[in-house]
């Protein structure tokens, strides 16, 4: 799944049965509304407040949450009684609007990217150590059960040492948004979009190393970008060697002849065989693990598995149970200074 740019799941609201930990919300499209009920429904929050620029968005978020308070801006949202902001509006908002919820003492669950660039995204990470508050961006791939478990083998020294990783994101939908053509407002086209999403399961699962260099090509309409500054790519090819060794190879997309909506995977090689997490049936929200040793595959992770909202049920969980900054944050840095590189800015 991707944001904003995949058509929207059919999903049942039911009401909020929450307890102390108090959240507003800060954009109510369906992706900002399926990770509130997702929130709500797993009883770990209260949904006391929600901004959103669009009535019917506010209509459909009052199903689950009727109770809740109805803001114009998050300056309404950050005067109510709440613990956190989950915030799902354009990219281009993402780090202002997490440092003002931050500096107000809230923790912050963001959507990526949580910001444009490496310098947006550091800033944020910073506010969040300054007021010693959790801050949480949806790599939601990361929740996945298939991708947990290439993760855990890869983690587990059965599959030997690493040396090549390929990751793969073609959506053959594009983005119906205009804000997302435009690279002030954006960061970036299918590589911010898609890309932070590979580049983060790269770097997590192979304990965040150091990036010796990154080469890449970017390409819009079929024709290869030389600047990124005023055109969105649509495609985009890099290759990224890391410091301890293994090479990365990434390629994503917006609208390629893929013969199928979605094309998926994250897969890891190693001296003593491979492992992929990856889509089925070019399903943006079916994914399998497989073992592969030579011509012979294993399954290890079949559907169904309801993933959307688990990264925000966990952050909310961590928040409840008073889980301060993490320096894991820092990663959030890693991977937006990887896409600086691939953007070569």
């Amino acid at each position: 799944m991707t944001e904003d740019t995949l058509p929207e799941p059919t999903q049942e609201a039911t009401a909020s049965t929450s307890n102390t930990l108090k959240l507003g919300f800060l954009g109510i499209g369906w992706i900002g509304r399926n990770r509130m009920e997702a929130i709500a429904n797993a009883g770990v929050a209260e949904v006391t407040a929600v901004v959103d620029p669009a009535p019917q968005n506010v209509e459909e978020a009052q199903k689950t949450a009727p109770a809740a308070k109805v803001g114009e801006s998050i300056e309404d949202l950050l005067t109510e009684e709440i613990d956190g902001v989950v915030i799902a509006t354009p990219s281009a908002f993402h780090a202002d609007q997490s440092i003002q919820a931050l500096e107000s003492g809230k923790a912050v669950f963001c959507q990526k990217p949580l910001g444009r660039f490496a310098e947006e995204t550091r800033r944020v990470v910073e506010a969040a150590r300054k007021a010693d508050t959790l801050l949480g961006v949806d790599l939601s791939y990361r929740s996945t059960v298939a991708m947990r478990k290439v993760y855990d083998l890869v983690k587990s020294g059965e599959m030997g040492d690493i040396y090549g990783v390929e990751l793969v994101f073609h959506n053959a939908y594009g983005p119906d948004k205009p804000w997302f053509y435009d690279p002030k407002l954006s960061g970036g086209g299918c590589v911010i979009d898609l890309g932070v999403h590979l580049v983060d399961l790269a770097l997590w699962t192979l304990d965040f190393p150091e990036v010796e260099s990154v080469n890449s090509s970017l390409f819009s309409k079929g024709k290869r970008l030389t600047s990124s500054v005023d055109t969105v790519e649509d495609y985009a090819t890099a290759s990224i060697q890391l410091a301890t060794g293994p090479h990365v190879q990434l390629t994503c997309s917006w609208n390629l002849p893929a013969g199928q909506e979605a094309i998926i995977s994250a897969t890891f090689y190693g001296t003593n065989g491979g492992a992929a997490f990856k889509n089925v049936n070019g399903s943006f929200y079916d994914f399998v693990a497989e073992r592969f040793w030579g011509t012979q595959t294993e399954t290890l992770v079949s559907p169904p598995d309801a993933w959307g909202g688990r990264a925000g049920v966990e952050w909310a969980q961590r928040v409840a149970n008073g889980e301060k900054f993490n320096e894991e944050a820092e990663q959030f840095v890693k991977v937006a200074e990887v896409l600086d590189k691939i953007y070569g800015r």
